[in-house]
């Protein structure tokens, strides 16, 4: 999130103090904690009751944040947040784990002010997915021993679920939603959302 994630939502956001975030899968609040922290009120929301639980038990910062549990996929909790409110929307490192992002991105409009902005990021699904397959070979080149990794991938093209495990050490699989990144662009452009920045 420091290195990775942060630093590039940030200059894409331009978070300013008055302008109205909607942190979209919001989990324990950390992404809607650092908005606050800039002055900028943040309406986030998590299918996860006891994901918001966490994120209100941890500090508000300025007070800014009002946490809901929402489900993404339904329309009518969706429009609940209220019509042309945000400025922008974020979904930090979430898309992946919804099996359906389609009603989210034909909502959300309507929950954006006119020029209002949406922003994502993920993993790259080319190269992270539930099929593909992480190598590490050895070779003599030019008389030293080298390891040289690579990734086989996989299913790229074609959406699919499946099982998976972030941890080595997590108790239980969870569900991933793989999409290739042209699902996601394509379901951003018939909803009407233009692209004007990519990282």
């Amino acid at each position: 999130m420091n290195v990775l994630c942060w630093p590039i939502l940030t200059s894409i956001l331009d978070p300013q103090p008055g302008r109205h975030y909607l942190d979209i899968a919001c989990g324990n609040g950390l992404t809607s904690r650092r908005l606050a922290a800039l002055d900028a009120p943040v309406t986030a929301f998590d299918f996860s009751a006891n994901l918001i639980e966490k994120a209100n038990a941890r500090q508000n910062p300025n007070s800014l944040i009002d946490y809901h549990v929402i489900d993404a996929t339904n329309e009518q909790q969706l429009l609940s947040l209220g019509v042309q409110t945000f400025d922008a929307a974020l979904s930090n490192m979430a898309l992946f784990d919804m099996a359906d992002i389609e009603t989210l991105f034909r909502i959300l409009p309507n929950l954006l002010k006119p020029n209002g902005m949406f922003v994502f990021s993920l993993t790259h699904p080319a190269f992270n997915n539930a099929s593909s397959i992480h190598v590490a070979k050895e070779m003599d080149f030019e008389g030293e021993i080298r390891t040289v990794y690579s990734v086989k991938v996989s299913r790229y093209m074609t959406p699919y679920s499946a099982k998976g495990l972030a941890l080595r050490s997590q108790p239980q699989p969870q569900m991933y939603f793989e999409r290739p990144l042209r699902y996601y662009l394509n379901l951003g452009f018939q909803n009407g959302f233009v692209l004007d920045g990519f990282e």
